[in-house]
């Protein structure tokens, strides 16, 4: 599908905060740049037309049921109370979604009405620490993977919707609902609290000595996610609390089966838990499963000298070879570090280390 089909002329979006913000500044710089009208507070709603991020202010919810495609971009306690303001009053063929951590209560209230327009579940993997408009980025979904709901996999409007994620610059993977309220609970939920948990365990150790000055990148890795607003999260952990729950006691069982390990210094049972950990993690997908748009990565690595960069962009840039994403993985000073480029199709990542490997570069 190309730009000219997409048909979504007019676009709500309901809340400009870090994910909705985000989305109106990439569809800003797409190639369809569609119009785009807003809901939210009077100086995040100035600032964004200063900007020239949206088009128009929408002065109510009701507002936003007159226009081809809807985004609920709130806490998904206040997204979900407009979700059912909206859900009578939408035209036909209108697509309303929303991009909350939890599905199954949106599928529910779908399901349990009738409505002239299409529902789409979304739940983009991505974002930040800091929140808020000023805090968006167009970039903010560069490879992401995003969720979509499996009961609109047949929906005629599909398409258009996949072409909106497309044009975010992120992956879509299709999942049932309710099976991601119990996934997320575990991947992304469970991870929340338990970074909260291990950041204030530690910090409590001792009244005179700081722990924390002593945390190395590990640690920081471990709780980076602790820094999160709880407002965001509060009404997240409310509306999944079952598939939560469910999660820390299969955590905390584990947990203390590791805890008698230690303790009777069960070595061997140990060792195999270890070794097992090591091979589920290794296990986790790099892009290549299950979604819509997958990436191929190519591992290189480059001598620590000026220009080293560009060298590898230009390389692949006059052949019209585009890098998706790129990462430096590794680096030590005056040596030489790894870079991970990723690229949309394996005949270009072939290509690309054919390239490479002519210009001098060590990839596998």
């Amino acid at each position: 599908m190309n730009g000219k089909d997409f048909q979504m002329d007019n676009i709500a979006i309901i809340g400009l905060g870090l994910i909705g913000g985000s989305i109106a500044k990439a569809l800003r710089k797409s190639p369809i740049n569609p119009k785009i009208s807003a809901f939210d507070n009077k100086e995040t709603i100035e600032l964004a037309l200063e900007e020239k991020v949206i088009d128009q202010e929408l002065n109510s919810i009701e507002e936003a049921a007159e226009y081809d495609f809807i985004i609920l971009s709130l806490p998904t306690d206040l997204s979900l109370n407009f979700f059912k303001k909206l859900i009578p009053l939408i035209k036909k063929n209108t697509i309303i979604s929303d991009v909350c951590g939890v599905k199954g209560p949106f599928e529910k209230e779908w399901q349990s009405t009738e409505s002239k327009g299409i529902y789409i579940g979304g739940h983009p993997m991505t974002g930040k620490e800091t929140g808020g408009f000023k805090n968006s980025d167009p970039l903010l979904f560069e490879n992401a993977v995003y969720i979509i709901s499996d009961k609109a996999k047949e929906s005629k409007r599909i398409p258009d919707f996949l072409q909106f994620v497309n044009m975010l610059g992120a992956r879509g993977i299709y999942l049932d609902p309710f099976l991601h309220d119990d996934v997320v609970a575990n991947v992304s939920h469970l991870p929340q609290l338990l970074s909260v948990a291990l950041i204030n365990s530690v910090s409590s150790k001792n009244d005179d000595i700081n722990y924390l000055n002593f945390a190395a990148g590990g640690f920081r890795d471990l709780t980076r996610i602790a820094s999160s607003n709880f407002d965001i999260w509060k009404s997240i952990i409310e509306l999944n609390k079952n598939d939560i729950v469910s999660s820390i006691d299969t955590f905390q069982k584990n947990l203390d089966r590791i805890k008698e390990m230690v303790d009777e210094e069960a070595f061997a049972s140990l060792r195999s838990n270890f070794e097992k950990a090591k091979l589920n993690r290794e296990s986790i997908p790099e892009n290549k499963k299950g979604f819509i748009n997958p990436l191929f990565d190519l591992f290189i690595f480059i001598n620590d000298e000026p220009g080293i960069l560009h060298k590898i962009t230009k390389t692949l840039a006059e052949k019209d070879i585009n890098i998706k994403d790129i990462e430096l993985q590794k680096i030590r000073e005056n040596v030489g570090g790894t870079f991970r480029l990723s690229f949309s199709s394996k005949s270009e990542l072939d290509e690309a280390k054919i390239l490479l490997k002519k210009a001098g570069f060590s990839t596998n």
